[in-house]
Parts: structure tokens; C-alpha cells; sequence
């Protein structure tokens, strides 16, 4: 069994004995994305068919994304793409994109991971909640501190939904961000960020 096995959110509440909630703890600032960004992001936009595939939706709306995101944290944390990880043989799998502290033993080698991040496949978000929610209880299993809060985000790439773990609580955030808001989205996401950066 692996992340991908799990196919809702309820099967992994059960098995490891998680309570759900949903409350809107996302404080989301607007951040403006650089003008770099923006004329890479519009280009992409008018010259690619960006829901062709999951893999295009991958490579030209959540990876900029998230690396645009990212690069303000970038000596700090690590921002992990197609990279297995492995708690035992139920949870282990191969998250889309994560990210974890830094290695003091380099970058080839994954930190504490704090951060999982899902592409909904087929936009189906209660299954990718249910692959994403694994993969925190993975990390929270793997950082040996479940009071340690773990987050996770589950995106088709136009609409954006974010989740938290902390000690057998789960909570999923009400209110999703979309790419037709870029600057509240990029608040969404870099709140995030903080919230690791402060824990």
C-alpha cells in the first residue's frame, strides 16, 4: 500500500485515528507576483492548452507557482519534486512536490518534511485529499513530533484548498484560493511558508 491507495479522506481519518475539522486559519495578505513571473505565467497561458494534461497543469501553473513562492525561503527549506519518501510499507509513496528543512548533510538528502503538496488528478479533490492526507501523516510520523504541525495543499492548478496536521487533528481551511486571484493565492501559499518558518 502506498499514498496513492488511499482514496479519501475518511479512509485515512480511520486508520489512524484522526479527528477532522474545517476552520479558516489561512490568513492570506495579498502578495503581487514579480512582473517576471506575471510575463512568464501570461505567456504560458496564451500558448499552451494548460488543462491538456495533469502534467501540463503540473509544469506551467503549480510548479512556477510554487517556486515563485519558494525562492524567498530557499536557504532555509527545500522544495522537493517526484522525490519517494517512506515511513513503512503503507505510508510511502512519491508526493507530487514537498518541501523540508535543509539537510545539514546536503542537498541530496531530505530534512524534516513539513509541507506535502497534491495535484489533484482528474480535479478530483477528495481523493487527492485522501493521497495528501497520507502523505502528512507520513511526515508527522517521520519528523517523530506529532505537535509539530504538518501542512498540506491539494490543487488542480486553478483552484488551490490547504489542510493542517497537528497531534490527531486535521483541519481543512474553508475558503480555497484560485489563479483568477494570483495575489491573494500567493498570500495563501507564502502564509504557509511563514507558518513553518515560525513553528
Amino acid at each position: 500500500m502506498t499514498f496513492s491507495d488511499f482514496k479519501e479522506i475518511s479512509q485515512v481519518l480511520e486508520e489512524y485515528r484522526i479527528r477532522y475539522t474545517d476552520n479558516d486559519y489561512v490568513k492570506a495578505e495579498p502578495l503581487n507576483p514579480s512582473d517576471q513571473f506575471l510575463q512568464e505565467f501570461e505567456f504560458s497561458r496564451q500558448h499552451f492548452d494548460i488543462y491538456a494534461s495533469e502534467a501540463t497543469r503540473c509544469e506551467v501553473i503549480i510548479f512556477p507557482i510554487l517556486r515563485e513562492v519558494y525562492k524567498k525561503y530557499a536557504d532555509t527549506y527545500a522544495l522537493w519534486i517526484k522525490k519517494s519518501i517512506v515511513y513503512d510499507e503503507t505510508l510511502s509513496g512519491t508526493p507530487d512536490y514537498f518541501v523540508a528543512t535543509k539537510s545539514e548533510l546536503g542537498l541530496p538528502v531530505v530534512g524534516m518534511p513539513l509541507i506535502m503538496m497534491v495535484e489533484a488528478k482528474k480535479n478530483d479533490f477528495e481523493l487527492g485529499w485522501g493521497q495528501c492526507l497520507a502523505e502528512m501523516v507520513a511526515a508527522q510520523k517521520i519528523n517523530d513530533d506529532p505537535s509539530y504541525p504538518i501542512y498540506g495543499i491539494v490543487t488542480d492548478g486553478t483552484s488551490w484548498e490547504f489542510g493542517q496536521l497537528v497531534n490527531d487533528v486535521f483541519t481543512r481551511n474553508r475558503t480555497n484560493f484560485t489563479i483568477a486571484d494570483l495575489p491573494l493565492l500567493f498570500g495563501a501559499v507564502d502564509s504557509v511558508f511563514k507558518a513553518i518558518q515560525k513553528n
